[in-house]
């Protein structure tokens, strides 16, 4: 199966398929945003062993191939900026994905991430047919809290020690939006400034039970 990674675009942010003849300019946005990224890095707890670019952009085209996933370059007034990944395709009755991504430090500030996420998510609702798109998140990274909260997603919970990130197991605050949720769009949803008041809002509960012990390195 080959999965269709389509050209998206809206103002001054577009995304599309991320490219084997990338991997020099990931490098160096990799290289240039270390202090920016380091922090969010997924890691494994088996080794450290040293980040391949290439192996890693054919590992996502491979998985888009099969209809994992949609692996895509984020740009920024046509200039490579970060990436942003949808993972974890399933399809039939589950019909969810995940939803990742980074940009640089510099492109922060001008809704690069926002649009970005938002531009997948309306693809994967209306192209893929996908029902739910979901988003964990640290609870320090207050950045991406922002995008989320922008965009509407609904607060699910607290997933404890969820993923490998900069070294050990970090908890997760976990976010999602529905088709139903969103009918018009959740890119206009947004630009159209209509996005409900309060689904983001996280729990007192969570905030105290993410925040103890929280290591920020």
């Amino acid at each position: 199966m080959t999965a269709n990674i389509p050209d998206l675009a809206s103002g001054r942010v577009s995304i599309r398929a991320i490219r084997p003849r990338d991997a020099k300019q990931l490098e160096r946005e990799l290289m240039f945003n270390r202090a920016w990224l380091r922090k969010w890095e997924a890691t494994t707890p088996q080794s450290f062993i040293s980040f391949d670019t290439k192996a890693s952009i054919r590992s996502l085209l491979n998985a888009a191939r099969f209809g994992g996933a949609l692996p895509f370059a984020v740009e920024f007034d046509g200039e490579f900026v970060g990436q942003l990944n949808v993972s974890s395709i399933v399809m039939g009755s589950l019909s969810s994905a995940q939803l990742g991504y980074w940009v640089s430090e510099r492109a922060a500030g001008h809704g690069v991430t926002p649009t970005a996420v938002a531009l997948a998510t309306d693809y994967c609702f209306r192209r893929l047919n996908l029902h739910r798109m979901e988003i964990c998140i640290r609870p320090e990274n207050a950045a991406s809290l922002r995008v989320v909260e922008k965009l509407g997603f609904r607060y699910e919970g607290l997933r404890r020690r969820y993923i490998h990130i900069n070294g050990d197991w970090r908890d997760h605050f976990a976010f999602a939006l529905t088709r139903e949720d969103v009918p018009e769009g959740i890119l206009e949803r947004w630009l159209s400034g209509s996005v409900p008041a309060g689904a983001t809002r996280i729990p007192a509960a969570d905030i105290v039970a993410a925040t103890v012990g929280l290591d920020i390195r």
